[in-house]
C-alpha cells in the first residue's frame, strides 16, 4: 500500500482502513489534452474568480502551489500541503460518504485523480482533480474553514446512514461514471438518471447521514460568503465549474442566509442549483454544524438513538454512561416508557472504553452477538454504576454471590457472579456471570448453557454513532464497489490528436521550438476540425509572437468552427478574451 502514495506526519495517521481507498495518481497517464483541459479552466476561472471568490482562493491558490498552467502532482502537493497541516490522496471518484468525511477528520483531502473529457470542460457530476484540486484545496489555506472541514469529517463520519443511503451512493456513483464515459449512451445515462431520481424520491424519513450530507452539499461544495446583495464564492463545486460559478452570480440563482433550515434542503447533482445559501463568514458555519450536531444520536443517545443504528444495519455503536461502549450490529431492543431497557446485537460484537477494546471482549469473545439490560434496578433509586463497595456487598452484587437482578421494565438476570470490571474513575462498568438466565417477562433472552454472561453496567444510552469505538476490533477492510471508472482504449485518431496538443505544450514550455505551430494547424484542420481547444492555444502563442498572418488564419478556422459547432462558440471566445486581455463574459 505505500507505494500508492508518499507518505509524511500526517499521512502516517490514516488508519488502515481508509487506505483502502486510494490509488495510486500515475501522472503520466494525464495526456497533453488533459493538461490542455486543465489549463483553459483554471486560466477562466482565476480570470473570473479574481472578481467573485471569497479572497481566501487566491491566496490558497500561491500557499498550496497548485499551477494554473499544470495538473497538481499529489507529491508536490503533499509537501506544500504539510506546512498548513493537511495531506492529499488520489481516489477513484465516488466514494462512500462515512469514508470521505473520516478523511477529513484526519485533515487529508481525497482527490479524484481522473480529469473531466474536452467534452466535459464546463461541468462534470463526477469528481474529478479539477473539482477537487482547484477547488477544495486552495480554500483550505483559510484557517477558520480548515477548521471547520476537519470538524466537520470528525462528526459527519459518525453520522448514522440507513440502507437505502448507500444504494444511493452506489447509484450516483454509477451515474457519474457513464456521464463523464465518452461511449455511454444516451439511454444508459437516462436510466441512470431516472435510478437516481426515484431513489431520491423513495428514500423515506431522511437519515443523519443524508441530513448532514446536504449541509455539507450547501457549504462545502456550494456555499456562498459574505451579504446576500454581495456574496463571494467558497465553495469547490462553483469554484471548479466554469459555468455554474458565473450561473450562481446571476439574480436567477435565489440567495437565502445559511441557517439550520439547509439541512432539510435536498440537492440534485445532475443540474445546477436554483438557490443557494450565503454564510457571513466561516465561524457562522461552526455554529450551525455543532447546531446540527446537537440533534444527532452521537450526543443525544436514547432509545432513538439504538433505533436510528437498527435501522442502519450497518456496523455501529452505543455508549452507555459508565463511558462503555458496545460495537456491532444492532438487531433488537426491548423498551418500557420510551427508554431502552435491553439492547441485542447479532454477530460479531465488540466492547470498549475510550475507544480502546477491553481485553477479552472482542470479536472471538462476542462472536454470536451480546445483550444486556441498561438502566436502574428496580426499587433501587441508586443506579449499579453509582454504587459503593459498601452498596454493591449490600445489594448482593459481589464476587461469588449468587444473585437476581431486577431491572425497571422487567428485566431479570439471575445467576452467580464471577467477577467485575471498572472504569478509570472506579465505576463499575461490566459484571460477567455463570450459570446465568436473563429474562424479559416470559421471553428467556439468555441460558446458563451458552456460557459465560457478561452484563453492560449503564443506566442510560448517552451515545450511538456509526461505525466502531475502536477501529482495531473489526476487520473494516471491506469496500468493494459495484461500478469503477470507465478507461476506454484510445483510437489511433485520438492519439494523434494528442501528440498535436504535446507538440505545441512542447513549444510553449521552451522543450521543442523547431515545432512549426502552422502545419500544426494545417493537420488539425484537415484531420481534426471541430477541435476548438488547440487553436486557442496555438492562437495564444501567435498572439504573444505577434504573428499577425498566423493569428488571422486561426481565428478564420475558430469562426468555421462556431458555425459547424455553435455549441463551441462561448468556450472558444472567453478563451480568446484571456489571451487578449478582456473581461471574460460570463
Amino acid at each position: 500500500m505505500s507505494n500508492l502514495f508518499e507518505s509524511n506526519e500526517i499521512l502516517k495517521k490514516l488508519p488502515e482502513h481508509l487506505k483502502q481507498f486510494i490509488k495510486p495518481q500515475n501522472y503520466t497517464d494525464y495526456s497533453a489534452i488533459d493538461q490542455a483541459v486543465w489549463r483553459y479552466v483554471m486560466r477562466k476561472n482565476v480570470d473570473f474568480l479574481s472578481k467573485v471568490a471569497h479572497k481566501s482562493y487566491l491566496e490558497g491558490l500561491k500557499q498550496t502551489g497548485i499551477s494554473v498552467d499544470n495538473i497538481p502532482n499529489m507529491y508536490g502537493m503533499n509537501r506544500i500541503l504539510k506546512d498548513i497541516g493537511w495531506a492529499a490522496v488520489a481516489v477513484d471518484g465516488f466514494i462512500p460518504p462515512n469514508a470521505f468525511m473520516e478523511f477529513q477528520a484526519y485533515n487529508i483531502l481525497v482527490i479524484a485523480s481522473d480529469i473531466r473529457q474536452l467534452e466535459h470542460i464546463e461541468y462534470t457530476p463526477a469528481p474529478d482533480i479539477i473539482h477537487e484540486g482547484a477547488g477544495h484545496a486552495p480554500i483550505i489555506a483559510n484557517p477558520e474553514y480548515a477548521e471547520y472541514l476537519r470538524r466537520f469529517g470528525e462528526i459527519g463520519c459518525k453520522a448514522i446512514s440507513s440502507s437505502k443511503d448507500y444504494e444511493l451512493y452506489e447509484a450516483v456513483r454509477y451515474l457519474s461514471i457513464i456521464k463523464e464515459a465518452p461511449n455511454s449512451s444516451e439511454i444508459d445515462i437516462a436510466s441512470a438518471e431516472k435510478k437516481v431520481a426515484y431513489l431520491q424520491q423513495n428514500m423515506g424519513k431522511p437519515s443523519e447521514m443524508a441530513l448532514i450530507r446536504n449541509l455539507h452539499w450547501w457549504t462545502v461544495e456550494y456555499g456562498l460568503i459574505g451579504t446576500l446583495e454581495n456574496p463571494k464564492i467558497y465553495g469547490a463545486g462553483l469554484l471548479s465549474s466554469i459555468g455554474e460559478s458565473a450561473w450562481c452570480m446571476t439574480k436567477e440563482v435565489e440567495k437565502l442566509p445559511y441557517n439550520i433550515d439547509a439541512t432539510y434542503k435536498d440537492f440534485d447533482i445532475t443540474k445546477p442549483q436554483p438557490q443557494l445559501f450565503v454564510t457571513p463568514d466561516f465561524a457562522h458555519l461552526s455554529l450551525i454544524l455543532e447546531e446540527f450536531a446537537n440533534t444527532m444520536a452521537l450526543r443525544k443517545g436514547g432509545l432513538s438513538g439504538i433505533n436510528k443504528l437498527i435501522e442502519s444495519n450497518a456496523l455501529g455503536t452505543i455508549e452507555l454512561s459508565t463511558g462503555l461502549q458496545i460495537s456491532g450490529l444492532f438487531n433488537a431492543v426491548i423498551e418500557h416508557e420510551n427508554k431502552p431497557i435491553y439492547i441485542q446485537t447479532t454477530g460479531k460484537t465488540a466492547l470498549a472504553y475510550r475507544e480502546k477494546e477491553l481485553v477479552g471482549h472482542g470479536t472471538i469473545t462476542h462472536s454470536k452477538g451480546f445483550g444486556s439490560p441498561i438502566g436502574k434496578l428496580k426499587g433501587i433509586n441508586l443506579a449499579i454504576e453509582d454504587m459503593s463497595p459498601r452498596d454493591l456487598s449490600a445489594y448482593h452484587i459481589y464476587e461469588e454471590k449468587t444473585v437476581t437482578l431486577e431491572f425497571e421494565g422487567g428485566i431479570k438476570v439471575s445467576g452467580e457472579i464471577i467477577t467485575g470490571k471498572r472504569n478509570l474513575q472506579g465505576k463499575i462498568i461490566l459484571i460477567s456471570f455463570k450459570n446465568c438466565t436473563v429474562t424479559h417477562n416470559k421471553s428467556v433472552l439468555f441460558k446458563p448453557k451458552w456460557g459465560i454472561y457478561d452484563m453492560a453496567v449503564g443506566k442510560e444510552v448517552v451515545s450511538a454513532f456509526s461505525g466502531p469505538a475502536d477501529l482495531n476490533s473489526f476487520d473494516l477492510m471491506t469496500h468493494k464497489t459495484s461500478s469503477n471508472t470507465v478507461h476506454i482504449k484510445k483510437t489511433k485518431k485520438r492519439l494523434a490528436l494528442e501528440a498535436l496538443y504535446q507538440q505545441v505544450r512542447d513549444y510553449r514550455d521552451g522543450i521543442n521550438k523547431t515545432i512549426s505551430r502552422t502545419k500544426v494547424l494545417d493537420q488539425l484542420i484537415e484531420k481534426h476540425p471541430n477541435d476548438w481547444l488547440l487553436p486557442v492555444e496555438l492562437y495564444e502563442l501567435a498572439f504573444l509572437g505577434n504573428e499577425i498572418d498566423l493569428c488571422e488564419k486561426i481565428l478564420k478556422h475558430l469562426e468555421s468552427i462556431k458555425q459547424n459547432k455553435p455549441e463551441f462558440g462561448r468556450l472558444i471566445d472567453d478563451g480568446l478574451a484571456i489571451i487578449r486581455g478582456k473581461k471574460v463574459r460570463s
